[in-house]
């Protein structure tokens, strides 16, 4: 006779108890009685023979084994969903729901370029979005809450599937009638990294402008200020504070408008990050996966052809 085993239902009371440590609390969330949840952590721990929580009248905590298994059961009822959705994606590509994460110096500036196209093209799709950090979105991604995620490389992607979708190079930002302003390109050694402003610890713009530095990153950019956001940056470089290094997608979206900045482009081997959206090995969403990265490609192309045209035309009007 086969061993008995644990049932969907099981696992997702081990997953939602786990969230509360409360059965008062999990029960709500579960819309069963504290009995019943009881009832099934029992049973799923006479299956497993182990003790997965350890209880008393004050608290209650996972043991090391009921860790181990709840990482276990995260990845079954995630393989699950993806299981449940597979067929009709086959038979509809991009629709239903997809959960997309984008870390923050790339959302406000690619997003507005491709929704609008996504929704024409996919309107049965339902896009839900999530901005952070880039740690806390491959987390999310692993562990099924997320589809999807568009970060900057280099990164540690681990054993996600990873698709480069462009470069993104970057230039260097000052303030008007700065010394190295006055040249139409700069040279990377020129770059003073004391007065170099960057984002706070969290945002990998920051190593990747320390990384675009190369050699001169030995020494420590100017430690004295951090931005919590582009746009902050932007402000205290504006302040005449020092200067900065941003991506060519950020000057594109019209940042610097209404600032007294200029930016100047590098003139050997610009340093740049690769944009690239992620998925999960296990993820049966291949088809969405390739077909919203295309689309990113081709959105990202025509917006700068437009914008190069746009430039042009004004350049012709004012001659």
């Amino acid at each position: 006779m086969a061993a008995a085993l644990p049932t969907i239902r099981q696992l997702t009371y081990l997953i939602t108890l786990s969230e509360t440590l409360n059965f008062r609390q999990a029960s709500e969330k579960l819309f069963v009685t504290q009995s019943t949840l009881s009832a099934g952590i029992k049973e799923l721990e006479i299956t497993l023979g182990a003790t997965l929580f350890e209880r008393t009248k004050r608290n209650v905590r996972l043991t090391e084994i009921g860790s181990e298994v709840l990482r276990r059961a995260q990845s079954i009822l995630t393989e699950v969903d993806d299981l449940s959705s597979f067929t009709e994606r086959l038979k509809k590509p991009l629709s239903g729901t997809l959960k997309l994460g984008v870390i923050p110096t790339i959302a406000p500036f690619l997003l507005p370029i491709v929704i609008p196209t996504l929704k024409a093209n996919y309107p049965a799709l339902k896009l839900y979005l999530r901005e952070d950090y880039s740690l806390r979105l491959l987390d999310q991604l692993k562990s099924g809450e997320l589809d999807f995620a568009i970060i900057a490389l280099p990164y540690n992607t681990e054993d996600l599937i990873t698709n480069t979708l462009f470069k993104d190079e970057f230039w260097w930002v000052a303030k008007k009638g700065v010394a190295l302003a006055k040249s139409k390109e700069i040279s990377i050694k020129d770059v003073n990294l004391n007065d170099l402003l960057l984002l706070e610890e969290g945002h990998c713009l920051r190593n990747h402008a320390i990384e675009a530095c190369g050699a001169q990153a030995v020494n420590s950019p100017n430690e004295s200020f951090a931005a919590t956001s582009l746009y902050t940056l932007l402000q205290m470089v504006d302040n005449g504070l020092g200067s900065t290094l941003l991506p060519e997608m950020v000057l594109k979206s019209g940042a610097l408008l209404g600032t007294d900045l200029v930016a100047r482009p590098f003139s050997h081997k610009p340093p740049y990050r690769e944009i690239a959206l992620l998925r999960r090995k296990t993820d049966n969403r291949k088809i969405d996966f390739e077909l919203l990265s295309a689309l990113i490609v081709s959105e990202k192309k025509r917006y700068s052809s437009q914008l190069g045209a746009s430039r042009s035309k004004r350049a012709a009007t004012r001659r």
